[in-house]
């Protein structure tokens, strides 16, 4: 009786495969894992004044993208206001930036009668909101480090609690 032995190469196709596959998992990770430099432009807030991106260096910044029109951007700025208050103190800049087609007056109204406590900006060209990469669909909100990089880009209302351990990591950091 004859026993065939496998080839001693069986294992080297497998292997091959494997290392591709982590090679490529690795790329992706490390890709996603690198931060987008935030771009830079001048916010206007509803009083005139200019801040510029440049000016907020040195700040982890929350950009909230937001309509006065959009539910769930009025659903979810109390807890916006509640994260801001949070984390004021601790060297964190809110800049929430209207869209371009929210009519100011209905922003101005909006940030008054909620008392909004941040830098409330408007829109009216949409270059913020295509400097950031075209935001159409609000709320997005941009989380960004004391470098200027983006860190983190919410679509839609973020997961709170999670944003509030990932702003105390980046504040300590």
């Amino acid at each position: 009786m004859s026993t065939q032995t496998p080839p001693r190469t069986s294992w080297l196709k497998p292997a091959l495969i494997g290392a591709a596959v982590v090679a490529i998992a690795a790329i992706g990770y490390s890709s996603l894992a690198r931060s987008t430099p935030a771009p830079d432009v001048t916010f206007i807030d509803i009083k005139g004044q200019k801040i510029s991106s440049q000016s907020l260096r040195g700040k982890v910044v929350m950009v909230n993208f937001w309509a006065t029109s959009c539910v769930t951007c009025v659903k979810e700025m109390p807890q916006m206001v509640d994260t801001y208050n949070k984390f004021k103190g601790q060297g964190m800049e809110f800049v929430a930036v209207a869209m371009k087609y929210d009519a100011p007056n209905y922003v101005v109204n909006y940030a008054e009668t909620n008392r909004l406590p941040f830098t409330v900006a408007l829109d009216s060209g949409g270059d913020i909101a295509k400097a950031f990469g075209d935001v159409t669909l609000t709320p997005t909100t941009f989380l960004i480090d004391k470098d200027g990089k983006i860190i983190k880009r919410y679509v839609g209302e973020p997961d709170f609690p999670a944003l509030h351990k990932l702003l105390e990591k980046t504040i300590a950091g």
